[in-house]
């Protein structure tokens, strides 16, 4: 066939026609991909909504209507006699807001104090040459196993036995016994062993040229940390802060057995007072919806920056 003829009859046409179909069958599937993944994020999303629904419609429920509703559809729906009485009840019975205050206060100070001590921990056992830092690193790895109630009893006693400074009538006084304070809430949570090792492993991805050339210039092992390691190291800060938060917010059993005294406990020793005699599970739901809203208003505010850190962490470590 001379060059004419292909022109005319147009031969290579359906070759095009061809790559073109199957380009926009390509699409096509790429696209129902997407919608067949986005349909199922949305059904899982909903599923594990349903907690969290359920709570905060039963918060608004008397317990008859809970009990008769629980086993319908009708339990995640706020239909019936809705009213804020489970609410009322709970600022009756439980002093909310000192509670949230403490746990605020717990949370932030635990999660502040932790980023700078396990950071400069893991800064030390990567950037430092020293004997024996891998045997250190073993240890604190090696801690990780050990479950916190099968030490709990003995830190009780350690912090029974710690010094302290207690003001009375306005004249400060020594003594004995970290019972009842704010400081046995916290001081023993500082220092963690993940967050140690997560400070180590990314702290160990960064070229130590840059300490080098910072060394060169007359930096100290302080300047290196403050002006280079934790400027480049965000992500791996924002992991630690949010798998600090979560527990020091959560802290149940510590609190329970170190703190007596009713203005000095964090939110979650205040479901107990909900337990006695006859439940009130209205006023549970109510007392449960209060705690949880910090939480979820923490997570939306920072949804982006929790999504992102813990992926970029995941992948540097």
């Amino acid at each position: 066939m001379t060059a004419t003829e292909t022109l005319t009859t147009g031969a290579p046409a359906p070759r095009r026609s061809g790559r073109r179909a199957a380009g926009a069958s390509e699409k096509s599937h790429r696209r129902r991909g997407k919608v067949f993944l986005y349909l199922a994020m949305s059904l899982f999303g909903i599923v594990f909504l349903f907690p969290l629904v359920f709570m905060f419609v039963s918060s608004l429920k008397p317990d008859s209507q809970i009990l008769q509703d629980i086993d319908s559809p009708m339990a995640f729906l706020p239909v019936g006699d809705i009213s804020l009485d489970n609410y009322f009840g709970v600022f009756d019975r439980v002093p909310v807001a000192q509670f949230l205050f403490n746990s605020v206060l717990v949370t932030v100070l635990t999660v502040g104090l932790g980023l700078i001590v396990n950071s400069m921990a893991g800064f030390a056992l990567s950037r430092l040459e020293w004997k024996g830092r891998f045997v250190v690193l073993a240890i604190v790895i090696a801690t990780l196993i050990v479950p916190f109630e099968t030490i709990a009893v003995p830190m009780v006693y350690w912090v029974a036995q710690l010094p302290t400074l207690v003001l009375e009538g306005g004249v400060v006084k020594y003594d004995f016994g970290w019972l009842n304070t704010y400081e046995v809430q916290i001081v023993p949570f500082i220092a963690n062993a993940f967050s140690i090792f997560l400070f180590t492993q990314y702290f160990s991805t960064i070229p130590k040229s840059l300490d080098e050339a910072a060394r060169i210039d007359g930096a100290s092992w302080f300047t290196i940390y403050r002006r280079i390691l934790v400027p480049l190291s965000g992500p791996a800060f924002a992991t630690v802060a949010i798998l600090t938060f979560l527990p020091a917010w959560n802290q149940y059993l510590w609190p329970l057995m170190v703190v007596q005294k009713e203005e000095l406990r964090p939110v979650m020793v205040g479901m107990q007072y909900f337990f006695q005699l006859n439940t009130a599970w209205g006023e549970v739901m109510a007392y449960t919806s209060l705690i949880t809203l910090p939480v979820l208003i923490v997570f939306l505010i920072f949804q982006r920056a929790f999504v992102s850190s813990i992926a970029a962490s995941g992948v540097k470590g």
